[in-house]
This record gives C-alpha cells, structure tokens and sequence, in this order.
C-alpha cells in the first residue's frame, strides 16, 4: 500500500499532502528487478530514490576465481539482450592482453554477429516503448525478427539468449551456408518490415505527444554522467566507439553516427531507429567482404594461437595432446602474461568496457565491467523528478535499462 507523508510548507501556507510509492522491484511497469520510491503529488513525481543490488550475482568477484574462458558465461548475463556483443567484448579484452592478432575474415564475421545483436537489442527496446506508450501490436510483428536472429546464433553456436559465442581468437566453427542462408534472408525481409513498424510511430500524433519533451537530459549532464551510446547521442554527442576507437576492422565500414537534438524519450526513439538502419547496412558489408574470400582463405574462423585457442572437439575425443590442451586452456592452466590492459566496445546500450589486470596466475587478478545500464540509472532520479508517473514508465524503457548489468 502507498504510504502518506505531509510536507512542512512555510507558515500560513495549506498543509500539501503527498504519497509515496513503490515503483519496483517486483512492478508490471518496471523492466526487470529495481526499485524507485517516488514520492508523489497526484500524478507528478516530486522526488525520486533508485535502489539497485536486487539482483546482485558478484560477476566481478566471481571473475576473479575463473580462467579466462570461464568467464564469457558470465559476460553473457550481462546484457542479456545483445549477449554476443558482450562475449566478443570480452575475448578482444583477452587478446589484447595476450597479444592475438585475429584475421580480417574473423573480424568481419564478428562484425555480422555484433551488429545483428545490436539490431535485437534495438529492436526490443523501440517495441517495448510502444507497449509503454499503449501500441502493443509493433512488439508482436517485429518479435519474429528477433527470432530469426537467434536462430541464426542457433546456426553459429548452437545456443539462443545466452550463447557463450566465440572464442578467444574467433569462433568455435566456421559459419554453415544454413547460416549465411538466414543472414541473407534477414538482410531480405527484415527491413520491410522496420519500415512498417517505424510508420506505426514516427509520425504517430499520440506517440510523439507522449515521448517529446519527456525524460530530456541535456548534453552537459549527459556527459557528466558519462553516458555514452544512444542515450549520449540523443542529446547531441557523437560519440561511438567504433568511430573513436575502432576495434574488430570497423574502420573498413562506411556508416554514419545518428544523433538527436533534445535528449528526450522521442530523440532516444529515433536515435535507435537509425541505429538499426546503420546496422543493416554494416551487415551487408561485412556480408560481402566475407564472401569475396575465396580458397584456403573462406575456411578461417579463428587466429592461429594454439596456446589460448580451444582444439577441434573431434580431436579432444582422439587425440591425446589435444585433449591436454582443451583441459589446460578450460582450466588457465596455460601461462597468461602479467599485464594491465582496457578495452572497450560499442555495445547496444553504450560504451562496454572490460578493465583487466593480470599478475600472470590462472585468473585475472582483478576484472572491472564497465556496464552503461549502471551508469544511466544514477541519472534516472533526476531525469523523472518532475515528470507525470506515465512519462517515467517511459522514460524507463527509452533509457534501455536492463537489470542484467545494474550491479556487477
């Protein structure tokens, strides 16, 4: 039940009473496990308290005490929505570390692969702010398209949401011809139908009533929030990773870097839009880079690194030495050297980084994940104060706020 409080006005004033109430952690309008108490007056939200650790896993304890490869399970749960641009996040860090240089043909396939999980994670963000806006019919007709999707990571690596995709120095197989068949028939139709559900909205009178103007954060407090990704470039920065500091040949893509003006919940919309547009584009790119690899060329997946590179599973089950090196890379028993290195990615909700220091044991020695999602929810009370308890629901939802990466 929401309690009751009295606010002390100044003498001779109407004493103004106010409600607070709980938003979360267990709220239908919340998108995951976090709780904000609001204290209200009516409608309008006059102070807001975030809470976070509801749902607190200690990755980065837990990090501390697995090997290398042990931990893209972990990375996995991060930001559930797009896992594969984490797990590949994550084996960059690792090969700047250990110094693997990872082929063009690599490079590209794990461009195909990021850029498809940003276009899923995009996807259910602009979806699930339709739903929040009362247009549920969107989300149902673009969902099929992020089933496509994971059966393309189905086709790659033989799991769906949470995929443990790629290894340290590339992929586990080399991607099937059923597996370029659905890339190509996702590049095919799925633009089609983006197109429709974006004429659902974009010029949507009850839509954009109820998105522009709301949940505005201006490009100053943004970057002193240190955001980054849509949410920074909806207030007018372009800052992308890929563009500043490109890894995995990003440099070989044409793209360009959508930006809004206001930083509101109709500017992170759009932004996103956009985004999924670039993507396509990247992906077909990348597309026809791969297929113009020709020979011995077309059967690279991974760099030549025996030390840190799993062995075929069919010569696990045979072979004695490559048993031996499946367990000792599984179990870090393979050296690691002492080093201190940063690495970052342009993950679907922003900058992703992994700050790793090894002092050349079995496991990292210390691991940071540097989540965007932790970082746009501190600006959460002071983007809602003010607003109407709707336009916080919203807000909530153009923000992207997925609770996988809320405490580490």
């Amino acid at each position: 039940m929401p309690e009751s409080a009295n606010i002390v006005l100044p003498e001779g004033s109407i004493e103004k009473q106010t409600t607070r109430l709980n938003l979360g952690p267990t709220h239908p309008a919340t998108h995951g496990v976090f709780q904000n108490i609001l204290e209200m007056d009516g409608e309008r939200i006059i102070k807001a308290e975030s809470t976070v650790g509801y749902i607190h896993r200690a990755f980065e304890k837990l990090a501390e005490r697995r090997p290398l490869y042990q931990i893209t399970t972990l990375t996995d749960r991060l930001n559930y929505c797009s896992a594969p641009l984490n797990n590949m996040g994550w084996h960059m860090t690792c090969e700047k570390l250990l110094n693997v240089k990872t082929p063009k043909r690599v490079d590209y396939l794990r461009v195909i692969i990021m850029e498809l999980s940003r276009i899923s994670d995009h996807l259910i963000c602009n979806s699930i702010v339709g739903v929040d806006t009362g247009a549920y019919t969107g989300f149902l007709y673009v969902m099929q398209y992020r089933e496509l999707i994971y059966e393309i990571y189905e086709e790659v690596c033989g799991s769906r949401l949470t995929t443990n995709m790629g290894r340290i120095g590339g992929f586990e197989r080399n991607f099937t011809d059923t597996a370029f068949q659905k890339i190509e028939k996702f590049l095919e139709e799925f633009p089609v139908v983006w197109k429709e559900f974006e004429s659902l909205f974009m010029r949507n009178r009850i839509f954009i009533e109820r998105t522009k103007g709301t949940g505005a954060i201006s490009a100053e407090k943004a970057l002193n929030y240190s955001f980054t990704g849509p949410n920074l470039r909806a207030a007018g920065i372009d800052y992308d990773v890929r563009v500043h500091a490109p890894y995995s040949s990003y440099e070989d893509f044409d793209f360009i870097i959508p930006v809004g003006t206001t930083g509101d919940n109709y500017d992170r919309f759009m932004v996103r839009g956009e985004e999924v547009w670039q993507s396509l584009s990247i992906i077909r790119q990348a597309y026809e880079k791969v297929q113009s690899f020709k020979g011995t060329e077309a059967d690279v997946y991974h760099a030549d690194a025996p030390e840190y590179y799993l062995p075929a599973k069919e010569d696990v089950y045979t072979k004695m030495e490559a048993l031996i090196y499946h367990f000792k890379i599984v179990m870090g028993e393979t050296e690691i050297p002492v080093g201190e290195v940063y690495h970052s990615i342009e993950g679907a909700n922003g900058e992703l980084g992994f700050y790793l220091v090894s002092d050349g044991g079995r496991t990292p020695y210390r691991l940071h994940f540097r989540r965007p999602c932790f970082i746009y929810y501190q600006a959460y009370e002071e983007i809602v104060n003010g607003a109407m308890l709707s336009d916080a629901i919203i807000t909530m939802s153009s923000l992207n706020l997925i609770a996988g990466e809320m405490d580490a």
